[in-house]
């Protein structure tokens, strides 16, 4: 973990989607200890901070240049901030490196950030050509590495599962028979090449969408830090705690309703074994439905119209072990798919 050393633009205006909203169901008090979990452009922290004059806010951000810039907030909040450079999925982790054995409230914002968007040289967007890299940090396997290396198999599967693109078989075709004459290194070239196989309708989005949401999915492997996310969280927040998601794809949020569902049940055991111990409720829910975005904030900020907002309070019962792969797309892994195998 990395902390804030320098940094500028503390001050830059920032407005998160749904961040009101989802600040307002932590219900931020004074002495209380709070986790940014995306920390970004330090949206969520500003407005947790201004929520209540004492409250403590970890910020947490797998992007280097994230935390660099959020150095400034860090002094302006005199004490009050402590940022670090890790993955949200290590949230009950790094709140205890900080001191912290137990928090009141954790607030997650899932996917990319209009910083990382508006950046070439970090090639999330077909928008500005760019080096095909799409990492939300700087380590591992990039975009290119994998368009590159995967099979045509694995392609076709992650760009169908992770960006439910209709035509995932012809653009892994596409792909493998390209590479095979010339590297694809670039945001424009793959951009180009998957236009040339999905076909637009007038006012649609850009054929390439799909396939490059599908890649970033499964270069920082979203998913996977997204479930491992939610179970820190019940590790780690105090009974009464407070947990807000705010999700851009239909799979992020169905994680965090399944999940949600899955914690809030209480389950008898059987009637013919009745030595199995009754299961509590780890989550009450906040949100019978998720909340959206209205009219106003998707007008000042198109990003917002998929953005869906789910919120649980913490109850007193022990978390549970295990883990949430049943909710995971099957699909190979980074490492196996880099392998080869």
């Amino acid at each position: 973990m990395k902390r804030a050393l320098g940094g500028s633009d503390a001050d830059a205006p920032h407005i998160p989607v749904l961040g009101r909203e989802a600040v307002g169901f932590l219900d931020v008090r004074d002495g209380g200890v709070y986790i940014d979990g995306t920390f970004g452009a330090g949206g969520y922290t500003r407005l947790i901070l201004d929520a209540a004059r004492g409250a403590n806010v970890i910020g947490i951000d797998r992007d280097q240049s994230a935390v660099a810039r959020g150095a400034d907030l860090v002094q302006h909040a005199a004490g009050r901030l402590t940022l670090v450079e890790d993955r949200f999925s290590h949230l009950d982790d790094v709140a205890r490196e900080c001191g912290a054995m137990e928090v009141d409230g954790i607030v997650l914002d899932i996917g990319v950030s209009s910083m990382q968007l508006d950046q070439a040289e970090r090639g999330f967007s077909f928008r500005f050509d760019g080096p095909l890299d799409m990492r939300m940090s700087n380590e591992g396997p990039s975009a290119a590495d994998v368009v590159a290396t995967a099979s045509e198999r694995d392609l076709a599967g992650i760009i169908y599962q992770l960006g439910e693109e209709r035509h995932s078989r012809s653009v892994a075709r596409a792909i493998v028979k390209t590479r095979a004459e010339t590297p694809i290194r670039t945001t424009a070239q793959l951009a180009s090449l998957v236009a040339s196989v999905v076909r637009a309708k007038p006012n649609d989005i850009h054929p390439a969408t799909r396939t490059f949401q599908a890649l970033r999915i499964f270069v920082n492997d979203e998913l996977g830090e997204l479930a491992s996310a939610l179970l820190a969280a019940e590790r780690i927040l105090k009974p009464g705690g407070r947990l807000a998601v705010v999700s851009f794809h239909s799979l992020e949020d169905r994680i965090v309703k399944s999940y949600f569902a899955s914690r809030g049940e209480t389950r008898a055991g059987s009637r013919h074994l009745p030595e199995v111990a009754r299961s509590e409720a780890r989550f009450v829910s906040l949100t019978k439905k998720p909340v959206v975005a209205g009219d106003q904030e998707v007008a000042q900020n198109p990003r917002a119209r998929s953005a869906k907002l789910r919120a649980a309070e913490r109850t007193a019962a022990p978390p549970l072990a295990g883990d949430l792969d049943d909710l995971l797309p099957r699909l190979p892994s980074l490492d196996d798919v880099m392998r080869g195998g």
